[in-house]
């Protein structure tokens, strides 16, 4: 992506990511990356009980996410980059949805089949059922998990497809590396799922990333990533007995 230009609708308009030289991108890299892995890697040592609730830990995570978010914002305001240089562009906009919806079912039963196909090769799975505070149990609680879904997906697609995949190519990475270290870093944070279920995220984030590549937008993986976050956490627990 570097030599692209646009402007904030997506046409053409010289920006200044090549002024921003490696040094400076290596220090955001580093301070972004310390502030997210350490707790991200923590979720394979998830606490099955205790005092938290889906309510608290909702709230704690769309927090989280929006200052992640406001930290890449100010990265960019500070080197004078658009946010189009994310793939936040909107002159396809509908296009881009359509692509989300169109690839979601082949998407979703391309990933459930590749989870069953693990676990049934012996990956892990949880040992037990998630805890009260990863799920919705009343109307209230689905509602601010339809809305945590959205914050996740959008606040997600920026950080791990955009900003990342962005500075490790800044940083050298080919398109397909940068992918593939974004889409392991994703996969960190769902070390709750078990094994099979990490795997399983990472396969999605590569998928993310190449639509991501291929359409230089990030309407589309937003797309796939709250529909999937929406069956399995909004829906997935009304459906149950």
């Amino acid at each position: 992506m570097n030599g692209e230009s646009y402007d904030n609708s997506g046409a053409h308009r010289e920006h200044r990511i090549e002024t921003v030289d490696k040094k400076t991108l290596l220090f955001e890299v580093s301070v972004f990356l310390s502030l997210i892995v350490p707790s991200m890697v923590l979720s394979f040592f998830a606490v099955r009980q205790g005092a938290l609730t889906f309510t608290v830990t909702a709230w704690a995570t769309m927090l989280r996410d929006l200052a992640l978010v406001g930290l890449i914002a100010y990265f960019l305001r500070r080197n004078g980059e658009p946010t189009c240089r994310l793939g936040w562009t909107f002159t396809n906009a509908r296009t881009e949805v359509g692509i989300g919806l169109a690839l979601f079912i082949p998407f979703f039963v391309g990933m459930g089949v590749l989870e069953n196909s693990l676990r049934a090769a012996g990956f892990s799975m949880p040992s037990t059922p998630l805890p009260t505070y990863l799920r919705p149990e009343s109307l209230p609680q689905s509602v601010l998990a339809t809305l945590l879904v959205a914050v996740v997906a959008i606040a997600e697609e920026t950080i791990f497809r955009g900003y990342l995949i962005l500075r490790f190519k800044g940083l050298g990475a080919s398109s397909a590396g940068a992918v593939a270290l974004s889409a392991f870093i994703f996969s960190l944070g769902h070390g709750y799922e078990g094994s099979a279920g990490v795997i399983t995220v990472g396969a999605a984030g590569l998928i993310f990333g190449m639509i991501y590549l291929w359409r230089r937008s990030l309407v589309g993986p937003v797309v796939l990533h709250f529909l999937l976050d929406f069956i399995g956490i909004v829906l997935a627990p009304m459906l149950r007995p």
